[in-house]
């Protein structure tokens, strides 16, 4: 959920516009991108088109007020949520953490520099590097009313982000939604640039095949400039998922407001943003670390089945039983993109104990007795 002060400033930069005119907006950001994405607007590398240089998705389709304060509504909550679980899970690998600058290279409005700021108090010198002025000027007014201090004081600059340009030294470096937008000819030099004398780094994209591998892509970079990986990795072995068969993502849900169901459309009161993201630091990662869930739970009567990614490097599936006790209440209770940190020993009874009760239990298993998750989007 948004800080309160994010929300209040956010609701009040809206107001300056009608409901209908934001969901307006809304659909023709989303036209003009879908046409230049598929050749139909723009033809791939051209200035503003989804891989030139600096290009922040739909932002750069953005023309007036109105398209700027409806990309804020539409984009702005779902990135934030998104930046900001990825931050909690690295700043709980590496609880030494606490920097005191922070770049965040193709911005935008600014969500990640507030989820920054909720994550590690400690920041107090904040830039963001984002390419269009209207945007900028929309960012800095939010920004403005925060109470963290790093944020309310964050230095705007216009340029285009690119491995060429002069850039503050941070010790947090942050690119949320914008690396897959540059060519892929173009996003190791980024990544280096974005890396270079940070003590951590941290990347988003679109929990999506393409979003992934534009991740483990960047992850590569980064172990090759000889940083360490914090999260979601457990270690910095190569990613055990086979390319084209699955994808490391995660999901957030977050509530929607009225203005928010309005502007998108949509009906629900809340939604799932799906993201993938990488974390790495400068200074080696603590030796062990504990597994990393990669699928909702699934859960049925008296087991609980969790898809993990190991610190050992491989994939495993583990069954946890109501037999375990203490171990299957934890179970009940990890989410989707949770650490899981059971030991070697006890998670091989957890597994025997419910590979056993699964199967004593499946014949008479009714259909509404099963406990089903929200539907995996793997």
């Amino acid at each position: 959920m948004l800080p309160d002060d994010l929300r209040a400033a956010l609701d009040q930069a809206l107001a300056r516009h009608s409901p209908q005119e934001l969901a307006r907006s809304v659909a023709r950001l989303t036209e003009r991108y879908r046409g230049s994405a598929t050749g139909a607007t723009s033809a791939p590398g051209a200035p503003g088109a989804p891989g030139a240089p600096g290009a922040p998705g739909e932002a750069a389709h953005i023309r007036g007020q109105a398209d700027v304060a409806a990309y804020a509504a539409y984009r702005m909550p779902a990135t934030y949520e998104a930046a900001a679980l990825a931050m909690r899970h690295a700043a709980a690998r590496v609880p030494w953490f606490a920097p005191v600058s922070q770049l965040d290279a193709g911005g935008g409005t600014g969500a990640a520099i507030w989820a920054a700021g909720a994550t590690w108090p400690s920041l107090r010198q904040v830039t963001v590097i984002e390419r269009d002025p209207q945007i900028i000027d929309l960012g800095r007014r939010l920004a403005r009313t925060a109470q963290a201090p790093g944020v309310r004081g964050t230095a705007w600059r216009q340029a285009a982000v690119g491995s060429g340009l002069d850039r503050p030294r941070a010790d947090l470096a942050t690119m949320s939604y914008a690396l897959g937008e540059f060519a892929e000819r173009d996003r190791a030099d980024v990544v280096r640039w974005l890396a270079r004398d940070a003590a951590m780094v941290l990347v988003v994209e679109p929990g999506t095949p393409a979003g992934y591998a534009t991740i483990a892509a960047a992850r590569e970079v980064l172990l090759a400039e000889g940083l360490s990986v914090v999260a979601p990795c457990p270690h910095d072995r190569a990613c055990p998922i086979e390319p084209g068969r699955d994808w490391c993502h995660f999901s957030v849900r977050l509530p929607r407001t009225s203005l928010h169901r309005q502007v998108k459309a949509g009906t629900l009161s809340f939604e799932d943003e799906k993201f993938a993201y990488v974390a790495a630091t400068a200074r080696p990662a603590p030796a062990s670390a504990a597994d990393r869930v990669l699928r909702h739970p699934q859960k049925r009567k008296g087991v609980v089945s969790l898809r993990l990614c190991t610190d050992a490097g491989g994939i495993r599936d583990v069954l946890v039983s109501k037999r375990q006790g203490e171990l299957y209440r934890r179970a009940r209770d990890v989410g989707w993109g949770d650490a899981w940190a059971a030991t070697g020993e006890a998670a091989g009874e957890a597994t025997r104990e419910a590979a056993s009760e699964a199967t004593r239990e499946v014949a008479s298993e009714a259909a509404g007795e099963v406990d089903r998750p929200a539907a995996d989007p793997g």
